[in-house]
C-alpha cells in the first residue's frame, strides 16, 4: 500500500472529498422514507394541506442537497482516479522504458500494452466507484437497519434472516470470480499480442496471401477471449437476478407482514411504507456494495499484473557503476576474453572467447555467416545486454562502469531492423539530435545519400512518414535511419547490415562519408557482403560465435580460409549473375 499512497498524496483532497459529499445522499436516503411516512400519517390521514407542504419543502431542499452532494461527489471521484491512474500509468511506462531486452522478452508486447492500458483502466474504474460507494453504500445499509427498528422491531426479523445469506451468496461469487477475472486479463494480452502482429507484418501476410489463415487465427483467439470473459461475466450476471429475487421475496415478506399488522391496528400504513422503503434501500445498499466488491475482485487480478511490472527486477542497471559521470572521449572499444549467451544456465554460448580491440577512428568490418554472433557481439558495445565472461571496455574503462545514459549518448547504432516512427521525416532525423540545425540535418542526410529522394517528395523534410515509415522503400528507409545516427555525432556507430537494401554504388559513397564526416568515430559494421568491408581498418571474421580470423583484407585472404571461402563464393556468384 506504501507504493499506492505515493498516488493518493498528491490528490488526497479530492479522495477526501468525494466519500464525504457522497454522505448528502445518505442523509437524504435515509431521511425521505421517514419524512414520507410523516406525511402519509398525519398530513394525508388528517388532510393537513399546511403540514404536507411544509414536510414537501423539506423533502425538497433535501433532494437539492443530495443532487449537489451527488454532482460534488461524482466530480471528485472522477478527478482523484484518472489522476491516480494517469501517474500510475505514467511510472509503468517509465519502468518498461527502463527495461533491459531479457526483462522485455519476458513479457509479450501486447501484454504490456494490456497492462498499460486495460489494467490501469480496471483499477481507475474501482477506484472511481469505491470512492462513490464507499460511505454510501454502509451508510444506506446502516442507516436503513437503524430507521427499520425503530419503526418496527418486528419486521426487522425477516432481514436477520435474509441478510447472512445475501453476505454468504457474495463471499461465494467473489472466490469464484477472482481466478476467472485473472484468466480473462491474460486472454485479453493474447489478442492484443496477435492484433499488434498481423497489423505490423500486414505487407508480408498480403504478399503471402495468408489473409484467411491470420484471420482464422484470430477468430480462434478471439473465441478463446470470448469463452473467458463469458466465464468470468456470468458470474456478475448472476449475481444481479440472485439480489432481485431476494430484494422481492424480502419486500413480499414485509408486505404481508407489516399488511396485518396494520388490519391489527398495531402500524400506520404509513410507517410501512417507510420501512418497504427501508427495506429496499438496506437490500440495493447490499447489492452495492457486492459490485464494489466483484469489481475490486477483478482490479486485483489486475493490479496484480500491474506489479509484476513495477517488482520486475531490471538486470541491467547502474547501481554498481563506478565512474557515472564518466563519458567516452575517443571511443576505443576493446574485447578481453568475452563470452555470452541468451539463456542462462545453456550450455551453447553465442560467443566464446572474443578478444580483439578497435582504435579510436578505426572502421571495423564484421562479417560471418548466419547466426555467427555478430549482431551479439556489437549489442554488448553499449550494454543492451552484458557479457557472461570477460569484459568489454570502451576508453579503458568497463562498460558497467559507466552510467547507461551516458554510454549510450556516445553510441550510434543502425540496427538490421531499420525503425522509423509517425511524424515527419525531420522530426525523426533529429532523434540522433533534437537541437539539430537545418544545416547540420541537410549535410548528414546529404552524407547518407538521403538527400536526393527527399528532396523529391513535395513536402521535402516536412513529409509525413506512415507508421514505421510505411510511405519509403526499404533502401530509403535505411539511409534515413543512417543520417540519424550520423546526426547523433557518436563517438562508435554501429550499422548492423544497414545497407543491405541500397545498390553497391550508394553504399560505397556511404562508406566514403565516414572518411570525412565521421573521421574520428570508431565505426563497426557488419555486413554479408565482402565488397561492404573489404577497406575497413581490419576484419572479424566469426564461425559459431568464435574469431576465426581478424586483419585487413589482404591479411584475410592469405591466411583465413572461412574468408576466402566467403570471398570466393561471393566472387562466382556475381559471375553467374553477370553472365
Amino acid at each position: 500500500m506504501k507504493r499506492y499512497w505515493n498516488y493518493i498524496k498528491p490528490y488526497l483532497g479530492s479522495f477526501i472529498l468525494a466519500p464525504l459529499l457522497m454522505l448528502t445522499e445518505v442523509l437524504g436516503e435515509v431521511t425521505l422514507p421517514k419524512l414520507t411516512s410523516m406525511i402519509i400519517n398525519h398530513g394525508v390521514a388528517e388532510r393537513n394541506t399546511a403540514y404536507i407542504m411544509s414536510i414537501g419543502g423539506i423533502m425538497l431542499l433535501l433532494a437539492v442537497i443530495m443532487i449537489i452532494g451527488g454532482i460534488g461527489g461524482a466530480y471528485f471521484s472522477s478527478k482523484a482516479s484518472i489522476c491516480f491512474s494517469t501517474d500510475l500509468r505514467r511510472d509503468v511506462f517509465h519502468k518498461i522504458q527502463q527495461f533491459s531486452f531479457k526483462n522485455i522478452d519476458e513479457f509479450s508486447t501486447g501484454s504490456l500494452v494490456t497492462r498499460l492500458t486495460n489494467d490501469i483502466q480496471q483499477i481507475q474504474n474501482v477506484i472511481m466507484l469505491s470512492l462513490r460507494m464507499l460511505f454510501r453504500a454502509p451508510g444506506m445499509l446502516i442507516g436503513g437497519l437503524v430507521m427499520a427498528y425503530l419503526m418496527n422491531p418486528q419486521l426487522m426479523l425477516i432481514l436477520v434472516v435474509v441478510i447472512p445469506l445475501l453476505l454468504i451468496t457474495v463471499f461465494v461469487i467473489l472466490r469464484i470470480a477472482f481466478p476467472r477475472f485473472e484468466v480473462m486479463q491474460k486472454k485479453i494480452d493474447r489478442l492484443n499480442s496477435g492484433v499488434q502482429e498481423a497489423l505490423t507484418n500486414v505487407r508480408v501476410i498480403k504478399s503471402f496471401v495468408r489473409e484467411n489463415h491470420e484471420a482464422d487465427k484470430f477468430k480462434a483467439t478471439n473465441s478463446d477471449l470470448k469463452e473467458g470473459s463469458l466465464a468470468a461475466m456470468r458470474i456478475v450476471i448472476a449475481t444481479m437476478p440472485v439480489m432481485m429475487l431476494t430484494m422481492n421475496i424480502t419486500t413480499i415478506a414485509v408486505v404481508w407482514y407489516g399488511g396485518n399488522l396494520i388490519i391489527a391496528g398495531k402500524m400506520p400504513v404509513g410507517d410501512l411504507t417507510a420501512f418497504t422503503i427501508y427495506i429496499v434501500q438496506i437490500l440495493i445498499s447490499l447489492m452495492m456494495l457486492s459490485m464494489v466488491f466483484l469489481q475490486a475482485s477483478r482490479a486485483m487480478a489486475s493490479l496484480k499484473r500491474v506489479n509484476e511490472v513495477l517488482d520486475a527486477e531490471i538486470d541491467l542497471t547502474d547501481d554498481n557503476a563506478v565512474y557515472k559521470a564518466a563519458t567516452v572521449k575517443t571511443g576505443k572499444v576493446e574485447f578481453r576474453n568475452v563470452s555470452f549467451q541468451y539463456n542462462k544456465g545453456s550450455q551453447d554460448m553465442v560467443l566464446k572467447g572474443i578478444s580483439f580491440t578497435a582504435e579510436p577512428g578505426e572502421t571495423v568490418g564484421i562479417i560471418g555467416s548466419t547466426g555467427s554472433g555478430k549482431t551479439s557481439l556489437v549489442q554488448l558495445i553499449p550494454r543492451l545486454y552484458d557479457a557472461d565472461q570477460g569484459r568489454v571496455l570502451v576508453d579503458g574503462l568497463d562498460v558497467r562502469d559507466y552510467s547507461i545514459r551516458n554510454l549510450r549518448e556516445s553510441v550510434a547504432m543502425v540496427l538490421q531492423q531499420n525503425v522509423l516512427f509517425s511524424g515527419t521525416i525531420l522530426e525523426n532525423l533529429r532523434w540522433g539530435d533534437e537541437q539539430a540545425s537545418m544545416e547540420d540535418v541537410a549535410a548528414m542526410a546529404e552524407a547518407a545519400q538521403a538527400a536526393g529522394f527527399i528532396s523529391g517528395f513535395t513536402e521535402g523534410y516536412q513529409t509525413d512518414l506512415g507508421q514505421g515509415g510505411s510511405n519509403v522503400s526499404g533502401g530509403q528507409k535505411q539511409r534515413l535511419c543512417i543520417a540519424r545516427a550520423l546526426l547523433k555525432k557518436p563517438k562508435i556507430l554501429i550499422l548492423d547490415d544497414s545497407t543491405s537494401a541500397v545498390d553497391t554504388a550508394t553504399e560505397a559513397k556511404i562508406r566514403e562519408c565516414f572518411q570525412t564526416a565521421l573521421k574520428d568515430t570508431t565505426k563497426f559494421i557488419i555486413a554479408q557482403r565482402i565488397g561492404s568491408v573489404e577497406q575497413a581498418d581490419k576484419i572479424i571474421v566469426l564461425d559459431e560465435g568464435e574469431i576465426v580470423g581478424i586483419g585487413s583484407h589482404e591479411e584475410l585472404m592469405n591466411s583465413c580460409e572461412p574468408y576466402q571461402e566467403i570471398y570466393y563464393s561471393q566472387k562466382d556468384r556475381k559471375k553467374e549473375v553477370g553472365a
